[in-house]
């Protein structure tokens, strides 16, 4: 308790602090390009966290989630080899098994939408991720009800670039990576192309198979980029991704231990083959023209040893069972997305007005076979959308310091499903989101602004026909958000600050839910959906601190305040758990990570952190809870030339936590299937050592 009421003083603190120091300053260089237009980080109305190319590589032993989860009010949930899942602000999906899913949080790399197969994402040869919080209505439509999470990697360059970089460590932790770039033919056309592979063990041990990686990782991603530069007005980039993930998923264990009996591992695998081609013309002076569209192909499996023992542990006396479920998905998509943006010479009433007018296609599909020990035959299932939207966006500058901005987005939501229990269903809607926003420019160093969006997540189907006729289906979601926020620089150029405080109301909640049954020989039948069961609210806060108070010294700060609650819970299915009057799963109450980097004998570069995670409900089918905890980082870097090393290590104190956890249940035969919690813990402590070299 003590500990906690620390952690929750500093953040307290340090929340204040921003504030107070609030004085003229210089601009920040950082450029945010996820919006129509490119704007300085310090400039942008955007609540948004910028992941530099140099914290990428400060912390390149760190895996996509961990880094993505040290911004303010971001989460993840595994249950899986890694995460599949993001949360912003309590909003995103925890899993899936045999219902399609409509993603809360969209994830986007180079242009591909990346939102249903986030298991390939890496981030060698990535130059920034910008995650937007709060509702994207305008920009990314059914996608962005939580928020959205960009990457953008290393473009090409005229001049020869190259990048090489190899890694070990605990765990049989085995990584490399090239990059190479430059031109290919002068004056017309760049190129680039990036290979990465990552290798460890994994965490678990199968004493029954005497094994030490069954949850190993194996992750290969290549990537291209071409730019033709056609003229002075036009220019065409081509990016490709080939993803190649081959993991091992056996990571829960009936007493919760790193030690698994399962005799039947399971899988976590992901192939994708993607594309996008993006077109920018500048028409005239006024106004240019830029058109994308992408295509992906992407084959995922997703397995598990069910009863996470194996035959024989078990005496017949005490009903042992044996099962092992297998989900392949075979996902294919098309977006289309076409936009005419205005110039500074553009401007209209008055030249007062940037203007966004465009349109956006996308088709996707998923289908499903689902392999059960439980099931007589295969069951599969074939899920298709199509979305056709238009928005637009106005910036009406007021004058040199208020700025009016308004968009809207309406979309075409066509759904179609049909399942091998010979169950269809049509849905179609109709999705409006958008945002109203005003923004006031005190001087060249601080912004304030206040920003009320609408977003929506669209309603689906409950792939089983034993539910009952209220439950089969389930309605779009929408969420109103505010947001109140300062962005600016400090005391000389040595502090950088942004703050900003939010509040949130979400109607037709989606909330997943699930009927467990039990089966006569022990195991547990459950039927899993998706139901429009609750309204609820959320406020907090999010600030991010720079501070430089000596040219060799950095020191830094991203918390996380977030209070939310279910206003009202009503799940069709009479027995469920009733969650009204507390928050909702996935929804710490703090969140942070403060640390320093210190640079002494020029070449050489200290950083330590501390990130921590306040406790938060696994699910809102059970009162099951994570622990808290605090998780201690550290790197000692040498750079001398085009050479550096960096000797690393993680959650140095090997602290146990959870990233997953299921409750109301029980899947241990020798105490009777009595109910308990089982979790799946986070990397214990990990170290090692990363070499590059640049030209």
């Amino acid at each position: 308790m003590k500990s906690k009421t620390l952690t929750v003083s500093i953040i307290t603190t340090l929340a204040i602090t921003s504030a107070l120091f609030a004085k003229d300053v210089n601009l920040d260089t950082i450029v945010v390009s996820s919006d129509f237009r490119e704007q300085t980080l310090s400039q942008t109305s955007a609540n948004v966290s910028v992941i530099t190319e140099e914290d990428i590589y400060n912390r390149a032993s760190e895996s996509f989630e961990n880094i993505i989860g040290q911004t303010p009010n971001v989460n993840f949930t595994s249950g899986a080899s890694r995460a599949h899942y993001i949360q912003i602000r309590g909003i995103g999906e925890r899993s899936q098994f045999k219902a399609p899913v409509n993603p809360s949080v969209g994830l986007i790399i180079d242009g591909m939408d990346f939102s249903q197969s986030a298991l390939g994402v890496t981030l060698f040869d990535v130059s920034q991720v910008e995650v937007l919080k709060g509702p994207q209505g305008t920009t990314f439509g059914a996608n962005g009800l939580a928020g959205v999470v960009s990457l953008q990697s290393n473009q090409p360059t005229k001049e020869t670039e190259a990048h090489i970089e190899a890694t070990i460590g605990n765990y049989n932790k085995q990584a490399f990576g090239a990059a190479v770039g430059g031109t290919l033919l002068k004056d017309k056309l760049l190129g680039r192309f990036s290979i990465y592979k990552n290798s460890n063990d994994g965490f678990m041990d199968n004493s029954f198979l005497n094994r030490e990686d069954t949850s190993d990782i194996d992750e290969l991603t290549t990537k291209g980029q071409l730019k033709w530069l056609v003229n002075d007005k036009h220019t065409i980039d081509l990016n490709l991704i080939h993803v190649d993930v081959d993991n091992g998923y056996d990571d829960f264990t009936l007493d919760n231990t790193r030690d698994s009996h399962a005799d039947e591992p399971g899988k976590d695998r992901q192939k994708t083959d993607a594309l996008s081609l993006k077109s920018t013309y500048q028409i005239n002076s006024k106004m240019h023209l830029e058109s994308t569209i992408s295509a992906s192909k992407s084959d995922l499996e997703y397995g598990y040893d069910e009863d996470w023992s194996y035959v024989g542990e078990f005496t017949e006396s005490l009903y042992p069972y044996s099962s092992f479920d297998q989900y392949l998905r075979d996902r294919k998509q098309i977006d289309f997305d076409i936009r005419l943006i205005s110039d500074k010479e553009g401007r209209i009433f008055s030249n007062s007005t940037d203007w966004t007018v465009g349109a956006y296609l996308k088709n996707f599909s998923e289908d499903l076979t689902r392999n059960y020990t439980y099931l007589d035959s295969p069951y599969t299932s074939e899920y298709e959308t199509q979305n056709l939207a238009v928005y637009g966006q106005l910036d009406k500058h007021l004058d040199d310091k208020f700025t009016v901005v308004t968009g809207l987005r309406v979309e075409k939501w066509d759904a179609e499903y049909s399942d091998s229990d010979n169950f269809s269903i049509d849905t179609d809607e109709v999705l409006v989101g958008g945002k109203l926003g005003l923004e006031y420019r005190q001087n060249d160093k601080s912004l304030f602004y206040t920003t009320l969006s609408r977003g929506y997540k669209p309603g689906g189907v409950n792939a089983d026909n034993s539910l009952s006729i209220e439950a089969i289906d389930y309605e779009t979601e929408t969420l109103w958000n505010l947001d109140v926020g300062l962005n600016s620089d400090h005391l000389d150029d040595k502090l950088q600050s942004r703050i900003n405080f939010f509040y949130g109301q979400r109607r037709d909640q989606q909330v997943k839910s699930s009927i467990a049954q039990p089966r006569d020989d022990g195991s547990v039948k459950f039927t899993d959906y998706l139901a429009n069961a609750a309204k609820s609210h959320y406020f907090g806060l999010e600030s991010e601190l720079d501070f430089y108070p000596m040219e060799n010294l950095h020191l830094f700060s991203n918390i996380g305040l977030l209070q939310a609650e279910f206003d009202e819970y009503v799940d069709p299915n009479p027995d469920a758990y009733d969650a009204e009057g507390r928050e909702p799963a996935q929804s710490p109450k703090y969140q942070y990570n403060l640390g320093f980097d210190y640079i002494f004998a020029d070449a050489w570069m200290f950083k330590a952190d501390v990130e921590g995670r306040g406790s938060y409900f696994f699910s809102n089918r059970h009162d099951a809870k994570s622990d808290s905890y605090n998780l201690m980082n550290s790197s000692l870097s040498y750079s001398t030339g085009q050479w550096s090393a960096s000797l690393w290590g993680r959650n140095l104190s090997d602290e146990d936590y959870q990233v997953r956890g299921f409750g109301s249940f029980g899947n241990n035969p020798s105490k009777l299937y009595a109910t308990e919690t089982y979790t799946q813990l986070g990397s214990p402590r990990t170290f090692g050592l990363t070499i590059s070299y640049d030209y």
